[in-house]
């Protein structure tokens, strides 16, 4: 009878033991999940980083004219215009001033008034 308490205790610790193994072995293997997302988040992070520095200094390209100029001519086939397709501003404002004038009454007389 005195053996039936002990194989009790020693079964239990048993499976303590063992229960605490296999939640350690979760544990572990769930840090080890997280090890290596860790190590593609930074990897990621990494090219990313190298991807904004490129950007960044294809944007700083971008803004001086004679870049501006050079993808114009090449990439995009632009050309200046010829000089009897430039127009001066002044003379839009003077075209737009004619349409928006008040067209002549037919009625009116042609000298003026009466």
């Amino acid at each position: 009878m005195k053996q039936r308490p002990f194989l009790a205790l020693w079964s239990l610790a048993v499976v303590a033991s063992v229960a605490a193994f296999v939640v350690h072995l979760g544990l572990r293997g769930k840090i080890v999940d997280l090890g290596y997302k860790l190590g593609r988040a930074r990897a990621e992070q990494g090219r990313l980083r190298e991807v904004k520095r490129v950007l960044s200094l294809e944007a700083s390209s971008y803004e001086t004219p004679q870049r501006v100029e050079m993808v114009a001519r090449t990439l995009l086939g632009m050309t200046p215009p010829p000089p009897e397709r430039v127009i001066p501003v002044k003379w839009v404002v003077k075209i737009q001033d004619e349409r928006e004038a008040p067209a002549p009454d037919p009625a009116a007389p042609a000298g003026g008034s009466p």
